[in-house]
């Protein structure tokens, strides 16, 4: 059972750390080529879509019942389209350590989430603790900072990633069971599938026009990246760790995104650290610790 529990945790921290990573490779493709948010969302479904599949011809054969195929459909709309797509077209207007602090109020909306719908109480430090993390995002959309590139954090890109995080932690919390009763392979290959589904025919004209020649084999390694890494790995990591710990727990490894993208990102010269930005994250992340130690308390409660 510890062993399990381990790997869990492996499994969330070594994904939220490719998604960090992912934050610096996704922005310089939709910024630095002729590949948009929606065509690089339709590469990393129909690339993690072929990948899964191909992988379920050498695992068990697994039935999917016929009352769980639309479930998975919305699953794959919370957790892949719109956690995606918000995510691709947020980066175009945020810094890369924007992106990722305000990415880490996830595990504040997977608790609440996981509150509704498992009924756990609210407390009031897990008012304080939201209190806290949303004033520090205020701090982010209000102080929107202008790096020596020209890079700057829009207030819209920073609510198109409270959106992503909000669908993410909709995902986490909401869809657990499902993922619970079948396969990693077999949950994700039809979550992909589905996604592609829902995006591929409404950008085919896009992705037909693209001039691929012209892409860089720079950008061409980002998209791989982003494809194989940050999407086929990743999402086969997140599922397992939900089978191993609680939602919140692995939403709480999103805490990794902003120590990866603010190495990277300065580091590349995206983006720079001010006085603001650490006030900032000091908040978000004091909310969060706020609101998780409100959980580990009432857990404890409820275990005496």
């Amino acid at each position: 059972m510890k062993g399990k529990i381990f790997l869990g945790h492996l499994a969330a921290a070594v994904a939220y750390f490719i998604f960090g990573f992912n934050i610096v490779t996704c922005k310089n493709v939709v910024t630095g080529s002729a590949v948009s948010p929606m065509d690089l969302f339709c590469m990393r479904a129909v690339g993690a879509m072929a990948l899964f599949w191909l992988l379920s011809f050498f695992m068990p054969a697994e039935r999917v019942e016929k009352g769980d195929y639309f479930k998975i459909f919305l699953a794959s709309f919370f957790g892949l389209f719109l956690t995606q797509i918000s995510f691709l077209k947020a980066v175009t207007m945020t810094t890369p350590f924007d992106t990722a602090v305000v990415a880490s109020t996830a595990p504040i909306m997977t608790m609440f989430i996981s509150a509704i719908f498992l009924k756990e109480p609210i407390t009031w430090k897990k008012v304080l603790g939201v209190l806290l993390s949303f004033v520090g995002v205020l701090l982010i959309i209000f102080n929107s900072v202008h790096a020596e590139t020209g890079v700057q954090t829009k207030p819209l890109g920073v609510l198109l990633m409270i959106c992503n995080a909000l669908c993410f932690a909709l995902y986490l919390g909401i869809f657990r069971p499902l993922i619970e009763k079948y396969s990693v392979v077999t949950f994700m290959k039809w979550m992909f599938l589905f996604s592609a589904l829902m995006s591929v025919p409404f950008d085919l004209p896009s992705l037909v026009s693209i001039d691929y020649g012209s892409i860089s084999p720079f950008l061409l390694l980002n998209i791989a990246f982003t494809v194989f890494f940050a999407t086929f790995v990743s999402y086969f990591l997140i599922p397992y760790s939900q089978k191993c710990i609680r939602p919140t727990l692995v939403s709480m490894y999103s805490y990794l995104q902003p120590i990866v993208a603010a190495c990277l990102g300065i580091w590349l010269g995206m983006d720079r650290l001010t006085f603001t930005k650490v006030v900032a994250t000091c908040l978000v992340f004091l909310g969060v610790v706020v609101v998780n130690r409100s959980r580990q308390r009432s857990d404890s409660n409820s275990k005496s």
